[in-house]
């Protein structure tokens, strides 16, 4: 029985980190402009859209220059076009920008690229692998995708934690996100700033989207794992790149366990089908975490005095 347990525990801290790298766009958006971009699944969707078209009329490590090309000039019109225009708006007027964005880009992507399902194939070794076979009987089973994913990630979040600690710009990025007046005061300019951050989520979608469109196939789903991002936000914090990583591992490995776990409980004791736990467990913990500590695991505590 431990075995399967600690297959399916592994599996979801795997999957936990494919929603982490989609958090991570969330959360470079957030810290410096303290605004929530709901376009960022949108983005996903797009950089995988030309990566996986473009890959069918090039060689790859082409396609993936021209794509990095393209979020970047996408980042420079998203500022350009609308946030340019917003400075020192409150925040919801932001969000809702944002919003109009991820619905223009899920349009304006398929209008171009199409909207079948397409596959991105980065030359991974698509079979299972199978790991302490000396320990379990027949080994653990991994997808190599996943954990490849998890190492890239590891080596993004390392790099943004020194970027934004360390770095003069990760600090004038920090001081926008916590008050846009006061930094343009003291000579920051916002607008250079913002289309800084925007290209280098741009360019952490490209990453999300090779994995999940190596994974799943490019397809209008892929816009859609943003919502499961929102709960890795929510328990990791919105300004925390550690905490999306620790947060998509909760979810990951939590929805996992309580699909095997918990929906046999639910079918012996109350009678009920059981099935789709891991649908809504990872709304249902953030809903929790919000009754309990609304800053998440890694936010920061917002005191405001009178």
């Amino acid at each position: 029985m431990l075995g399967p347990i600690l297959e399916t525990l592994i599996g979801g801290l795997l999957t936990g980190i494919l929603y982490a790298l989609v958090a991570l766009g969330f959360v470079l958006i957030f810290k410096a402009s303290g605004v929530f971009n709901f376009a960022q699944g949108a983005m996903v969707l797009f950089a995988a859209l030309s990566l996986a078209r473009l890959s069918e009329a090039m060689p790859f490590i082409l396609a993936l220059g021209l794509t990095v090309l393209i979020m970047i000039a996408l980042a420079y019109a998203i500022e350009f076009l609308v946030l340019r225009r917003l400075v020192n708006q409150e925040g919801i007027i932001l969000f809702m920008a944002t919003l109009g964005v991820a619905y223009f880009l899920d349009g304006f992507g398929q209008t171009i690229w199409g909207s079948d399902i397409y596959k991105i194939r980065l030359g991974l070794p698509q079979n299972p692998i199978f790991i302490l076979e000396s320990v379990f009987p027949g080994g653990l089973l991994i997808d190599p995708t996943e954990f490849i994913a998890a190492i890239l990630c590891a080596a993004m979040v390392a790099v943004l934690a020194v970027f934004f600690q360390v770095t003069r710009v990760g600090r004038a990025l920090r001081a926008v996100a916590d008050d846009h007046q006061a930094a343009q005061s003291v000579g920051i300019p916002l607008n250079h700033i913002w289309l800084m951050v925007w290209t280098v989520s741009g360019l952490v979608s490209i990453v999300a989207g090779m994995i999940w469109g190596a994974k799943l196939g490019v397809q209008y789903s892929i816009s859609l794992v943003a919502l499961k991002a929102l709960p890795v936000l929510i328990l990791g914090g919105f300004t925390s790149i550690p905490g999306a990583i620790v947060g998509g591992l909760i979810i990951g490995a939590g929805e996992k366990l309580a699909e095997v776990l918990l929906a046999p409980v639910l079918i012996r004791w109350f009678d009920l089908a059981g099935g789709g736990i891991e649908n809504w467990f990872a709304y249902a913990l953030a809903l929790v975490f919000l009754l309990v500590r609304p800053q998440g695991l890694f936010g920061e505590k917002i005191i405001e005095r009178i």
